[in-house]
């Protein structure tokens, strides 16, 4: 069994198709990588789902909200 020393940990980000770039000291050499804990800087698909229901909620409440302000607005300049 290999035995890893916290200090030979890197941390590496990914491009957008999943890659790491080790450098050019891995170049022509067998490199074996374990992925120990994975950080997600994007909201999951729940996260999404429940960002999209609140503003949908939220989006009926102010067009309730301007078509009563739209009415009064219409009320008064016909009382003038």
């Amino acid at each position: 069994m290999t035995t890893v020393e916290a200090s030979d940990l890197q941390t590496n980000e990914t491009d957008e198709r999943g890659r790491v770039y080790l450098g050019t000291e891995y170049a022509n050499k067998r490199v074996t990588v374990a992925v120990v804990e994975v950080e997600s800087t994007s909201p999951d698909e729940e996260e999404l789902a429940a960002a999209y229901r609140d503003t949908s909620e939220r989006a009926t409440e102010l067009a309730a909200e301007w078509d009563a302000a739209s009415d009064e607005a219409w009320d008064a300049l016909d009382d003038a």
